[in-house]
């Protein structure tokens, strides 16, 4: 193990990649989005920035990918940042055991979704944004151009269009919550500003840069504050047992850091007071969390010795 004084991050992820080169069985890319299903389960990147903007990678850490559900974090943070505890009132902050985009307890919770990170959640959250800013799905693009500092992110439109044309369990979930009063814009308002939210495309490095205000418990790359540090605080808890779906026990096992999966095959992860990291390989197991990324990020804790235990 390095220790943290002595701790250089290119090696480590050399050694990182070089092992999960040599991993058999690395999952399959998500099928039941089209345009994610053509995507090799090998591809591998991986990026750490630390709170200075430093970026580290390793493998495809440049390359582009579908964000999908990792863009949760970011529009939670950016709700959270306006609306504060309300928000709590319409949203919960349990794991849910169950499948991110399962109905099952929406019905006996009287259309509260358990966390943010389940697609029940994230479509409140993106509907309570959405009121708030007139645009969530643009609000976010333009956070993550500022705090990636690239400015050419951008929607990836077929992505987009193969969600919605394969959206109906979310369509499901909106007007189910919407019949106990938790949704406040219409459905397919709603819902086109979800689907695009979860079609931005980005690469490791950016991601990585992206989610350093958490690591600087609510600071933006610019110095100027998103949220307080209670606040910054309560998403890494909320990443840590909600972040990846009813995997999320696994995750804390094995990672021990808070983090965020998506189905096109990335996972961000933060050290807070110390660096923020994203890896990406589009082979999912059966949670639909990727399967080297998690490998990855197990390792990295394991020779780092950063976490948050």
């Amino acid at each position: 193990m390095t220790t943290t004084s002595s701790l250089t991050f290119q090696p480590v992820l050399e050694r990182i990649a070089e092992e999960i080169a040599r991993t058999p069985g690395r999952g399959r890319a998500a099928d039941y989005i089209p345009a994610l299903a053509a995507c090799d389960p090998r591809s591998f990147g991986m990026a750490v920035a630390e709170l200075d903007g430093t970026v580290y990678g390793v493998g495809d850490w440049r390359e582009p990918f579908s964000t999908q559900s990792i863009t949760k974090v970011f529009t939670l943070a950016l709700d959270l940042a306006r609306e504060g505890d309300e928000l709590w009132e319409h949203v919960g902050r349990e794991p849910s055991g169950n499948p991110f985009n399962s109905l099952v307890q929406l019905e006996y919770e009287n259309g509260i979704p358990r966390n943010p990170f389940i697609n029940a959640g994230a479509l409140v959250v993106t509907d309570r944004l959405h009121s708030r800013s007139g645009d969530a799905a643009g609000e976010l693009l333009s956070f993550l151009r500022e705090e990636s500092g690239n400015p050419d992110l951008a929607f990836d439109e077929e992505v987009a269009a193969s969600e919605a044309a394969h959206g109906d369990r979310n369509a499901a979930l909106a007007h189910f919550m919407a019949a106990y009063g938790n949704i406040d814009n219409d459905i397919p308002v709603l819902l086109d500003q979800y689907f695009r939210q979860c079609s931005v495309r980005a690469s490791c490095a950016d991601l990585a840069l992206a989610t350093g205000f958490l690591a600087r418990h609510g600071i933006r790359a610019d110095g100027t504050r998103l949220l307080t540090r209670s606040q910054a605080k309560q998403i890494n808890a909320i990443m840590l047992t909600c972040g990846t779906y009813d995997a999320a026990g696994d995750f804390a096992y094995r990672v021990g850091l808070p983090g965020k999966s998506g189905v096109g095959g990335g996972i961000i992860a933060v050290v807070p007071g110390r660096c923020t990291l994203c890896v990406w390989s589009p082979g999912l197991d059966e949670r639909g969390n990727s399967v080297a990324g998690v490998a990855a990020l197990d390792r990295f804790t394991t020779l780092t010795g950063l976490s948050v235990f």
